[in-house]
């Protein structure tokens, strides 16, 4: 299981940088190391998994049949942690915004364009389901 540079990811990446906005990956700096920062807008964007990071409703948020009380308080914990970094975020003046796996699979190109929308908006926080 990969941390960075996963499909959903690189996948946005390109279609981000195809548009011709710059961006830094994986700033240690921030809280949560954020998968995309776009310093120019002061945003951030989370390429977060379905399944590890509990997309509420999707299809590909599946619970472990087994040792299933380990992966309830996992899971907690991840979305705990998730809601942490984004305010966080927040509270030093970055906009943040989630993109679900899930979306990217749908439609990289409508995703990235619904991301790029909202950096050229106001809107603090976006989430892309």
């Amino acid at each position: 299981i990969r941390a960075k540079n996963t499909w959903p990811e690189k996948a946005l990446r390109s279609s981000l940088f195809a548009r011709g906005l710059r961006y830094r990956l994986h700033v240690k700096s921030l809280p949560g190391v954020p998968d995309i920062v776009l310093p120019k807008y002061r945003a951030v964007v989370f390429v977060h998994g379905c399944f590890w990071h509990r997309h509420d409703g999707c299809r590909y948020t599946t619970m472990p049949k087994s040792n299933s009380e380990f992966w309830r308080e996992k899971f907690q914990g991840n979305i705990a942690r998730d809601a942490r970094h984004v305010e966080m975020l927040s509270d030093l003046g970055w906009r943040v915004a989630v993109v679900w796996e899930c979306s990217l699979k749908n439609s990289v190109e409508g995703t990235a364009q619904i991301v790029d929308k909202w950096l050229h908006g106001t809107k603090a926080r976006l989430i892309v389901d």
